[in-house]
């Protein structure tokens, strides 16, 4: 998305639009997929891929313990987090953006990558790593016999509290790989299937100058299945660091990987896979559409 093409605005978005809609499709995101999520950073705890809980026994056990509630245990934190996250990675990657285009205002693929590097660094830092140790803890916590916290507010206190600013921050490494990773991948792919589909619907129609609605959402969707196949091993390392009981396990994420690899076998760094890439094709289809909606529906005003 933030292109010229799929919106009507003339010029690219102010940093103060970028953010406010990038935080409105964030939050919107965030609510609708959460249970695939949840589901995801379940099968991604420790132990071996024989071992490791099946998709739907994670679904029927949750319900039958804990309700349809429990599939959006720790959600309040993605979504909050999710909001900034998106209005951080918008507003950075439409401002880098605006540095790297060409005379003609034109993007090329490299400089593009590097925008959507640059977008997602600046939210794992700012956003992501925090908001994610608070919804890993939570999730983690919420499987144990005797839960320690009883929401978002009272689990970030008590996180805080007995771990300190670096118990909120581990996983940062793993975090700006999958966040850089993710930015990078998804708006490249993004913005190359929007070109294809683009030239595609300009063929057919004689000369369509954007994409409706339901085809940003399908190029979303695209750009989201390629992006969870490419970074999905950065989603595990960063999941088992920011797991209750990390800091003992693991000392730092280089052993984080290696002890994967040699104690569960290298197929684990792609473990939950599937929930993440439901969430992912539909994070995508979501995200770009709001997006792109809320920043055309400001250019009318």
């Amino acid at each position: 998305m933030a292109t010229t093409r799929t919106s009507s605005m003339t010029s690219a978005p102010s940093q103060m639009l970028s953010l406010t809609a990038g935080m409105i499709a964030g939050a919107v995101e965030g609510a609708v997929t959460y249970p695939a999520e949840f589901v995801k950073t379940k099968a991604q705890f420790g132990g071996s891929k024989a071992e490791a809980p099946k998709l739907t026994s994670i679904i029927t056990q949750t319900i039958r313990q804990k309700g349809i509630q429990g599939l959006y245990s720790g959600a309040g934190a993605l979504i909050a987090g999710n909001a900034l996250k998106a209005g951080v990675r918008f507003m950075t990657y439409d401002s880098i953006k605006a540095l790297l285009v060409d005379e003609r205002g034109k993007l090329s693929p490299v400089n593009g990558m590097l925008a959507g590097l640059g977008a997602g660094v600046c939210e794992a830092v700012i956003a992501v790593t925090p908001s994610e140790t608070i919804k890993t803890k939570l999730i983690h916590d919420n499987a144990s016999l005797n839960p320690k916290y009883s929401g978002m507010i009272n689990g970030a206190v008590g996180i805080y509290k007995s771990e300190g600013v670096a118990g909120m921050y581990r996983g940062l490494v793993p975090t700006i790989m999958k966040q850089g990773a993710n930015s990078m991948v998804r708006f490249s792919s993004f913005n190359a299937l929007q070109d294809l589909a683009l030239r595609f619907k300009s063929a057919t129609t004689g000369g369509a100058k954007k994409l409706g609605s339901s085809e940003t959402f399908t190029v979303g969707a695209g750009a989201g299945l390629i992006t969870v196949y490419c970074t999905m091993p950065f989603d595990n390392i960063k999941t088992r660091m920011q797991a209750l009981g990390a800091e003992s396990r693991y000392s730092n994420s280089l052993d984080c990987f290696t002890k994967i690899i040699r104690e569960e076998g290298t197929t684990r760094l792609w473990g939950g896979t599937t929930p993440r890439l439901a969430r992912l094709m539909l994070s995508g289809g979501i995200i770009f559409t709001v997006y792109g909606k809320v920043v055309e529906l400001a250019g009318s005003f």
